[in-house]
């Protein structure tokens, strides 16, 4: 059932939140209470006959979870998003992060604005699909959840919370679809025509701290070896060692999938993975780094900390890094190769935090098609549904304790340039792009 869809009004009501600054911070006190709440509160006034029909809950402070009651209980719908967005450098900006700027016109038309696709552009969207379909006096057949975690970016815990709450009423979802692969072009080699990549699993994700520490003192007076030259010294082994490249099912589900449509001859070669597939996971990582991503669990310094003063000894020298960890890898597993890797005991490893890969969701059966569906009828009959490998981490993970149908996919047609500025300055999408993500809602929540 369609509704009809106001397009100026929607993309006002998306810019008017897009401009509420909801940013987390990891460190959760230098995070604006203020702006969720105002954030809960415009929501509740722009969609008031969403609000009317479905039942709201506030979960952790500033999650938002919604019922709409269907027909059944059983095998229902969970739709996820989340509100918070990463902090922003105004400055490297062309336009004001939060002004919601409208740059270009027709087809060509984006809004520029921190979370224009991560995440508000799916959140947004999602509200107006259910707000059009309440009032056509549309009813789903299975009840239906809008579950909405206020720090995806930082700790997570809001979307955990939601799980917890979830399963304490034994709400068991016959599918849940987050936030992941987007409707692209080129990301294969060889492959020309659009792909909607929906991710079946993602992989896990942790950081590990390594200190090296010494007496210190003063700079004119060095050991041989000073704390930072030692903690350079394994990060460069850490460099030198990366995870060995492999193939795992989901990438080659998704090289099954497109190879009707590759160039000769990468189409033999994709529907032979079984066979190539070593040797391809051995050429993917000389490609890029997505492909690299695809085959082999990564590893990066992302922090570095020393001395307090440049004429100062630094006592103690210490490393993030961020580890991404392929389908089959282990917190574990990964902790001891690194370890093995550094092969220096006065360098102390530690697992702040850490989750494995997650299950792997079934590319087949009635979920899986529903989606493709709403893909081809809202997003382009050419375009291919394939399954995929989520690079990232999101909060997805956590409802995989609740259903074995967990999948990722953003519903927008992506440029390589829009997918480049997640996390980063000139975050934007097309106003065209973004009302075909409605149409994906309303025809995902039309078949539930």
């Amino acid at each position: 059932m369609r509704a009809p869809r106001p397009d100026a009004a929607a993309v006002d009501r998306f810019r008017e939140l897009l401009r509420i600054p909801t940013i987390s911070h990891a460190d959760e006190s230098a995070t604006d209470g203020a702006a969720f709440d105002e954030f809960s509160a415009a929501v509740e006034r722009l969609y008031p006959l969403l609000h009317a029909q479905l039942e709201r809950e506030v979960v952790a402070g500033h999650s938002l979870l919604y019922r709409w009651r269907g027909r059944s209980e059983a095998g229902c719908l969970v739709l996820m998003a989340h509100i918070d967005v990463v902090p922003v450098v105004e400055t490297d900006w062309q336009h004001p992060p939060f002004d919601a700027d409208i740059v270009g016109e027709g087809e060509a038309a984006e809004i520029h604005a921190r979370g224009a696709i991560d995440d508000k552009g799916s959140l947004v969207a999602i509200l107006e699909a259910v707000e059009g379909l309440v009032a056509s006096g549309f009813t789903p057949a299975r009840d239906v959840y809008l579950a909405f975690g206020h720090n995806e970016e930082t700790a997570g815990d809001g979307a955990q919370a939601i799980v917890a709450l979830l399963r304490s009423r034994d709400v068991r979802p016959g599918l849940v679809l987050d936030e992941g692969g987007a409707v692209v072009e080129g990301a294969v080699p060889g492959v020309t025509v659009p792909t909607a990549m929906v991710g079946v699993a993602e992989r896990g994700v942790m950081t590990l701290i390594l200190t090296v520490r010494e007496d210190g003192g003063h700079a004119s007076t060095p050991p041989a070896l000073p704390a930072t030259a030692r903690l350079a010294r394994a990060i460069h082994r850490l460099h030198r060692r990366p995870f060995p490249p492999r193939i795992t099912a989901p990438i080659r589900a998704m090289f099954a999938t497109l190879a009707p449509h590759a160039r000769r001859p990468l189409r033999l070669v994709f529907a032979r993975m079984g066979a190539w597939g070593p040797v391809m996971a051995r050429i993917f990582p000389r490609l890029g780094p997505e492909l690299n991503a695809m085959v082999r669990t990564t590893a990066v310094v992302t922090e570095l900390s020393g001395a307090p003063g440049e004429n100062v000894l630094a006592a103690t020298a210490r490393a993030a890094v961020n580890v991404r960890l392929l389908t089959g890898d282990t917190v574990a597993g990964v902790t001891q190769r690194v370890r093995r890797a550094i092969g220096d005991d006065a360098v102390d490893i530690e697992v702040r935090h850490g989750s494995d890969p997650s299950p792997v969701s079934p590319w087949q059966g009635e979920p899986w098609r529903r989606i493709a569906t709403a893909v081809s009828v809202a997003v382009g009959a050419e375009v291919v549904t394939t399954p995929y490998l989520q690079l990232g981490a999101s909060d997805s993970r956590w409802f995989t304790a609740l259903s074995a149908h967990v999948y990722r996919f953003t519903p927008f047609h992506l440029t390589r340039a829009e997918r480049d500025a997640l996390h980063s300055h000139d975050e934007r999408i097309r106003i065209s792009s973004w009302l075909r993500g409605i149409d994906f809602y309303r025809e995902l929540l039309a078949a539930s």
